[in-house]
């Protein structure tokens, strides 16, 4: 069965150097860097704009990425992809934790477990996806996110642990 070319779409976005926000990571607080980012003050991590991500809130222990699904985001099945979803879980989990550092410390996600319980299209409207930490040692953190649809319907769920450590000093 031969059918006809789909319609090409376009899409153009733009990053700031990257460079610029890795200078701030160990300089101040998570907390501090993760709010200056979301008050746009310093420049958004690239993958913010690959994503499309609209939106960062900031509180100790807490962090809501904002997110509404476009077609650029869909797998071929005509969904969002669930990468895109753990993307955004992942950045959720490991900003909560960040949130809780202290300036000169850093983090990395050493897991990352998924539970992708709808799917998401570009009718599911603004998404909120709200990491929180569950626990957090000297070494490790535990956090958890959670992504919602626009009418607060519960599209899945991810828990992370991060290791925690002394950022080198540049």
């Amino acid at each position: 069965m031969t059918s006809a070319p789909a319609p090409t779409r376009t899409r153009t976005y733009s990053w700031s150097d990257p460079a610029v926000t890795a200078t701030q990571v160990g300089q101040t607080s998570g907390l501090e860097m993760l709010r200056t980012i979301g008050r746009g003050e310093l420049p958004k991590p690239p993958i913010m704009e690959t994503l499309g991500i609209t939106g960062l809130e900031a509180e100790e222990g807490r962090i809501t990425v904002v997110i509404t699904p476009q077609e650029y985001h869909y797998n071929p099945l005509g969904t969002v992809h669930g990468g895109v979803m753990a993307t955004l879980l992942d950045t959720a989990t490991g900003c909560a934790v960040h949130s809780t550092l202290p300036a000169g410390v850093g983090y990395t996600s050493l897991d990352l477990t998924t539970k992708f319980l709808r799917p998401v299209t570009v009718d599911s409207g603004e998404l909120r996806c709200i990491g929180t930490v569950l626990n957090r040692g000297r070494t490790t953190a535990l956090a958890e996110a959670r992504l919602h649809d626009a009418t607060g319907r519960l599209l899945a769920y991810a828990s992370s642990t991060c290791l925690i450590f002394e950022v080198p000093t540049r």
